[in-house]
């Protein structure tokens, strides 16, 4: 029943980001003067229908409630008569496709703001400052809110964690620039570095279940089989519920060499690792930054919004960056089957918390699978929206219209592969939940 529950949700996820995309594309060729034969809810065999009377755009409610579409006159066709999407200059279709990923951005801020508005957001303030750090001795203070973090402009907690997990600190020089009573200050300073025993892994931290979203190259956890996706149950014997539960627990039990008991759970099925921390050298900002949501004012709620949507797209763009260049094994990329685990996976570790903690955080992962579909489309890659942007630039460079069979070979290769890429991630995506 879960699971079947889990599918729906995600179906209704899906949906609701792929209509908005198609509605995105639908109202700006409106805007155009293009006609719109049909816009449908949904896929596969017409359940109900209403044909404009005004615009003869027919609207459609299909069968398979997986996604929607946008059928424009002459779009993939050699027709130029007028209301057709090639009788338009090259401006107006280069903006009529741009739309559905930019419709994408929209929404995730508009969800941002529920979110927002009920929770609050995690501003960049520091929490506390080791003094005995550089990061002291450089002028760093309690209260501070980081503007810029080692180069990368920063309004929130998360985007300062987003650049320690994409770049983790080195031993090279570090820049910091912070506001303090409405002032604006930089520094310069080397971290520190310490001696430490460390396990090799990232966790979810707050209130959501202990899952392991990074495991470090030959670390321990790593030597042990511990993978990514895995839920840290129990560390020697204590049960840990939460992030914030195994922060605690390590606060209490720092790692001293000795062996740890961790028991974790894959695919609802436990399993336990001994692991022995390996010491070396970890380089410390020397101060703790914000990572706690706190409510905002009006005006607070709107920018915040802003900054979350941004943080989501750099995030997409920030992990394939990694991808491309080697960071991350193309293994631990999900498709289809993956996306609804893991929608599954934040129902199921929420449902008992209450309706209204549940929402929030299906609304919360929609907001990052909204920019992940506005990003994804905008790659120059045929077929996508943002192939099809690529060669109306190319068309404007070159002031020549791209002969309709070319463009469409071109967009037909590009279709097969995307159909191979989608059979390999569904393929990756089955073998990591059942082998």
């Amino acid at each position: 029943m879960q699971t079947l529950i889990s599918i729906i949700i995600a179906l209704i996820i899906f949906s609701v980001l792929v209509v908005f995309h198609e509605f995105g594309h639908f109202i700006v060729a409106r805007l155009n003067g293009v006609v719109v034969e049909e816009f449908s809810v949904g896929m596969g065999p017409r359940l109900l229908k209403h044909k404009s009377k005004k615009s003869g755009t027919v609207y459609s409610l299909k069968a398979f409630p997986i996604g929607g579409s946008c059928a424009m006159l002459g779009e993939d066709e050699d027709n130029e008569e007028e209301g057709s999407f090639n009788s338009k200059s090259v401006w107006r279709r280069l903006s009529i496709v741009f739309a559905g990923p930019f419709f994408n951005f929209v929404l995730a801020f508009f969800l941002a703001l529920i979110v927002i508005a009920s929770v609050g957001s995690d501003p960049s303030t520091v929490v506390s400052v080791d003094q005995s750090s550089n990061a002291y001795k450089a002028g760093l203070r309690k209260g501070d809110y980081i503007t810029n973090y080692d180069g990368t402009h920063v309004s929130i907690g998360r985007e300062m964690y987003l650049e320690d997990f994409v770049a983790p600190i080195d031993g090279s020089m570090m820049k910091l620039s912070f506001k303090r009573d409405g002032k604006s200050y930089t520094i310069h300073y080397k971290p520190d570095a310490v001696k430490k025993y460390i396990l090799g892994m990232s966790y979810t931290s707050g209130s959501n279940a202990p899952t392991i979203s990074q495991v470090t190259k030959d670390s321990a956890f790593e030597k042990a089989g511990v993978k990514r996706g895995d839920i840290v149950m129990k560390i020697d014997g204590v049960a840990v519920k939460t992030g914030e539960a195994v922060a605690k627990y390590l606060v209490a039990h720092p790692l001293d060499g000795k062996v740890v008991n961790v028991l974790l759970k894959r695919n609802n099925k436990t399993y336990s690792v001994k692991v022995k921390p390996i010491e070396q050298n970890v380089y410390s900002p020397g101060f703790i930054y914000n990572m706690a949501r706190v409510r905002q004012d009006f005006f607070g709620t709107i920018r915040y919004s802003f900054v979350e949507m941004r943080y989501q797209v750099m995030a997409v763009l920030k992990s394939l960056k990694m991808l491309v260049t080697g960071k991350v094994a193309a293994e631990e990329v999900s498709g289809p089957v993956g996306i609804v685990k893991v929608i599954g996976d934040t129902y199921k570790e929420t449902r008992t918390q209450g309706f209204g903690i549940t929402l929030l955080s299906l609304v919360s992962l929609a907001i990052l699978l909204s920019a992940n579909l506005g990003v994804m489309n905008l790659l120059p890659i045929p077929a996508l929206d943002g192939g099809r942007i690529l060669l109306y630039i190319v068309e404007i460079v070159t002031r020549k219209k791209i002969p309709r069979d070319k463009e469409g070979a071109i967009h037909f290769v590009g279709f097969i592969i995307l159909m191979a890429l989608m059979v390999l991630l569904v393929f990756n995506d089955v073998r990591k939940i059942f082998f």
